[in-house]
């Protein structure tokens, strides 16, 4: 179902045409499963369908070309407006937080790049993304559906609101900061379903875990994080 190596071989014969020495797909695969064993397990990520998944999307498609050779380091990358890619270590443990389901839908707040939006797609049947920056939103798509991710859908559109005509999910992930949650976020979220969200200001920002039970959240925090704060137009709704 997915074309990711056909378009990787053909990635690589396109720039060899064009005079460059492009990075081999093997040599991608190789950092990829480094990443796993190293970055990964040897935190204590153990869910295999997020190992699998995270050994399996490659990651340099959602980043810069000037950055691709870093595609597979321990730290985040700028994608441009003032946006970046999360460190792979903080997407597989937030994506292992919310304990997914093939049969779950879920929400993510913050499309990117389109990558976390990819390790979803490859652990249940759909996904959700808001992203507020437009061109980001657009190239996110772009690259979900070169690399053959069906179940994935891009809204552009202030993500504290939701997406209600979507709603409810078994799941919520939230990839910026917000200095509250979202109450629209919460109704929209599935009685017995999880949502992972940084909360917090631009210096101090605690990961939490929300889970909603009989109308009520439970929550916990997981670890201290910094994420790009929630767009201004979407942070100041009360």
């Amino acid at each position: 179902m997915r074309r990711v190596a056909q378009f990787l071989v053909l990635a690589a014969i396109a720039a060899a045409g064009c005079g460059q020495k492009p990075t081999a797909a093997s040599d991608f695969a190789a950092q990829r499963q480094r990443m796993v064993t190293e970055q990964l397990k040897a935190r204590g990520i153990s869910d295999e369908r997020v190992l699998n998944a995270m050994n399996k999307v490659p990651r340099e498609e959602f980043v810069p070309p000037d950055s691709r050779a870093g595609s597979y380091e321990d730290g985040p990358l700028p994608i441009g407006y003032g946006q970046t890619i999360s460190q792979p270590y903080i997407v597989a443990f937030m994506t292992e937080q919310l304990r997914l389901k093939p049969s779950d839908r879920v929400l993510e707040i913050g499309t990117g790049s389109g990558y976390q939006a990819a390790i979803l797609a490859e652990l249940m049947s759909q996904v959700y993304s808001i992203e507020i920056v437009e061109p980001l939103a657009k190239n996110a798509e772009a690259t979900l559906q070169r690399l053959g991710y069906e179940n994935v859908h891009v809204k552009i559109g202030d993500g504290y609101k939701g997406w209600p005509e979507a709603a409810p999910f078994d799941a919520i992930i939230v990839t910026c900061a917000p200095d509250r949650v979202p109450q629209p976020l919460v109704d929209q979220l599935k009685d017995g379903g999880r949502m992972v969200i940084p909360v917090g200001d631009r210096i101090a920002q605690e990961l939490y875990l929300l889970e909603k039970k009989n109308g009520q959240l439970k929550q916990s925090a997981t670890l201290p994080v910094r994420f790009v704060p929630m767009a201004r137009e979407a942070s100041e709704h009360k």
